[in-house]
C-alpha cells in the first residue's frame, strides 16, 4: 500500500564505472560519492537532506558517509553513516533510509554506495617475532568450519549445482556488453551518468564481444571450472546514489517517482552465496501477492554469469528479461556501489515514457545472502 509515508526515489544518479587501476585509478571513494551525492540532491532541489547514508566495503574505513557529505557540500547538521553488507551494501543503505523514511525518522534522504578498489588500502596481519608483516587478503564471509569460499569458486559451485554451463554463461556476458553498448549508443545512460574529470563514460562495456572471444578463456577460479574473467565481472570504481522522500512530499511537488513498496534482506547457505537473491525476491513476492511476470523491469547484479543464471533458473525467470540495458558484467561492479547502481538503472528505465509499473532489483552478499527491493512507478 501506498502512503503519505511511504519512501520515494526522486532522483538518481552514477558515476561512470571504471576499471580498477585505470581511469579512476586516483579517485577515492570520497571523491566519487560527492559528485554523485550533489549531482543527486540538485536534481532533486534537496538543499539539506535529513539524513546521507552510503553503503562501502573496501575503503579507508572511518565514516566514508560523514566525509563525503561533507564534501558534496551539505552542512555540518547534516548526520550521515556508512553500511557495510559487502557487495550488498549500497542496496543496503537504500533499504535503510526507506525505513527511516517509514518510520518517521525522515523525510529526505540521499542513500546510494561507493567503491574505490583502485584506492582501497592494503592491511596487514600484526608482526609476530621473527616473521613478515603477511597482507591481510579479506575478512571471512562465514565461519571456516560452515563453509566461506572465495567468490569466484563459489560460483563455479553453484554452476555445478544449477548445471549451468560454461556455453550458456557466455553466451549471458556477450548479451550484458552488447546491451550495455547499445544503451549507450542510444543515450539511455546518458541523464543518470554524472561524468568526472577522468571519465566521463563506463569505461568497461566492449561493443564486439563474441563468444568465441571468450570461449579462449581458461578457468579463472578452480580446476576443471567454467567462470573466467570473461563471464565475470571485473573489479572496479564507482558511486551512485538516489535521492528519497516522502510520497507526500512527492506528491505536493507535483513529480514522478519509484515508490519502494518492500524491501527484504533475507539469510542463505555460505556456500552458495551466489543464489542469495532467490529467498529475498520469494519474499517480497510472497509478502506483496504479486508474481514475476507482473513486474516490468528486472535488475539481478551480474557478479557473474553463473549466479544470475542460476537464480533465473531457481525463480523461473526468462533470463532475456534480466538487465534489459546491459548489468555489471559489462559495465563493471564496484562493490559497495552496485546495489545502489541497480536502483539508478530502475529509475532510468522506469520513468520512460514507456516504462513499467513494477520493477525489482537484487543482489547477492558473500557469506550467504540476499538483498531486493520491490518499487512501483508513481506520478
Amino acid at each position: 500500500m501506498i502512503d503519505g509515508r511511504t519512501p520515494v526515489i526522486v532522483a538518481a544518479r552514477r558515476t561512470p564505472i571504471g576499471t580498477a587501476g585505470l581511469a579512476l585509478r586516483d579517485v577515492d571513494v570520497v571523491d566519487l560519492a560527492a559528485p554523485a551525492l550533489r549531482a543527486t540532491a540538485d536534481d532533486a532541489h534537496l538543499l539539506a537532506p535529513s539524513q546521507v547514508v552510503l553503503g562501502n566495503c573496501m575503503g579507508p574505513g572511518g565514516n566514508v558517509a560523514r566525509v563525503a557529505s561533507l564534501a558534496a557540500g551539505f552542512d555540518v547538521s547534516t548526520p550521515a553513516m556508512t553500511v557495510d553488507l559487502q557487495c550488498g551494501s549500497g542496496l543496503a543503505a537504500i533499504t535503510t533510509a526507506c525505513a527511516l523514511i517509514r518510520s518517521g525518522s525522515a523525510d529526505t534522504v540521499l542513500a546510494g554506495g561507493a567503491e574505490s578498489a583502485s584506492t582501497a588500502p592494503w592491511r596487514h596481519w600484526p608482526p609476530a617475532e621473527g616473521v613478515e608483516p603477511q597482507r591481510y587478503s579479506r575478512a571471512p564471509f562465514a565461519p571456516a568450519e560452515i563453509g566461506d569460499p572465495e567468490m569466484g569458486a563459489a560460483a563455479d559451485n553453484v554452476a555445478r549445482r544449477w548445471g549451468i554451463t560454461r556455453e550458456r554463461q557466455d553466451a549471458y556476458a556477450v548479451r550484458s556488453h552488447s546491451r550495455a553498448s547499445a544503451a549507450r549508443a542510444a543515450g539511455l545512460f546518458d541523464d543518470e551518468l554524472v561524468p568526472l574529470p577522468q571519465l566521463a563514460t563506463d569505461q568497461r562495456v566492449r561493443a564486439n564481444l563474441t563468444t568465441g572471444t571468450l570461449s579462449r578463456l581458461p578457468a579463472a577460479f578452480s580446476p576443471e571450472g567454467t567462470v573466467t574473467a570473461g563471464n565475470a565481472c571485473g573489479i572496479n570504481d564507482g558511486a551512485a546514489v538516489v535521492a528519497m522522500v516522502t510520497e507526500a512530499q512527492r506528491r505536493a511537488d507535483g513529480i514522478p517517482g519509484l515508490a519502494c513498496l518492500d524491501w527484504a534482506t533475507v539469510g542463505s547457505d555460505p556456500n552458495l552465496p551466489g543464489v542469495g537473491p532467490v529467498p529475498a525476491v520469494r519474499t517480497l513476492l510472497h509478502r506483496n501477492s504479486v508474481t514475476l511476470d507482473d513486474i516490468g523491469v528486472i535488475e539481478i547484479n551480474e557478479a557473474f554469469a553463473a549466479q544470475v543464471l542460476a537464480c533465473c533458473d531457481e525463480l523461473g525467470i526468462d533470463e532475456e528479461r534480466v538487465c534489459i540495458d546491459g548489468g555489471a558484467l559489462a559495465l563493471g561492479h564496484p562493490w559497495g556501489a552496485s546495489g545502489a547502481v541497480l536502483a539508478v538503472r530502475l529509475f532510468g528505465q522506469m520513468l520512460r515514457a514507456d516504462g513499467p509499473e513494477l520493477g525489482l532489483a537484487t543482489i547477492a552478499v558473500g557469506g550467504g545472502q540476499g538483498v531486493a527491493l520491490l518499487v512501483r512507478r508513481v506520478g
